[in-house]
């Protein structure tokens, strides 16, 4: 059975059972690399008490394959899995799940990095935060544009 790269969902996700089900079968696995972002109750000095994140079906499922294919062009990984969330969350709910397996520590690394940062970047999310001063839009960082320009990739914001 070919298990689905990405999911959009509102549900959260059991972070060991998403690893096991990636690796389950290849004995050629000996490295899994993953990565878990959680909503801080904090950003940019203020205190956030929720997050809301919007997305446009399909085309965001869409962005995400072509970010996995990428990646196993650059990196000698076997399999990847990003899983984000969507909708109403609060400061210590999982956002997002990037999982990669490969032979070796070193590559599986570097493209659950490279996804992260593509991720971060390229996705089409959109984010509001709820603060005491009431909500607002959240606007890619450039730090976040300065870890894609690393992988030889120029942030496309528009």
């Amino acid at each position: 059975m070919t298990r689905e790269r990405v999911s959009i969902q509102t549900a959260d996700f059991s972070v060991s059972d998403e690893i096991a089900a990636l690796r389950a079968g290849d004995a050629r696995v000996g490295a899994v690399c993953a990565f878990v972002g959680t909503v801080r109750d904090h950003s940019a000095g203020q205190s956030v008490s929720t997050m809301e994140l919007e997305h446009y079906p399909g085309m965001t499922e869409k962005s995400i394959e072509a970010m996995i294919d990428e990646a196993l062009r650059r990196f000698d990984v076997y399999g990847a899995r990003v899983i984000h969330r969507v909708g109403l969350l609060q400061p210590e709910d999982q956002i997002v799940l990037v999982a990669v397996t490969s032979a070796h520590r070193g590559q599986s690394f570097q493209a659950c990095e490279f996804l992260m940062d593509y991720l971060k970047t390229q996705a089409p999310f959109w984010k509001k935060e709820q603060t005491p001063e009431g909500a607002r839009w959240v606007d890619a960082r450039v730090a976040d544009d300065a870890a894609l320009a690393r992988w030889g990739i120029a942030a496309s914001n528009a």
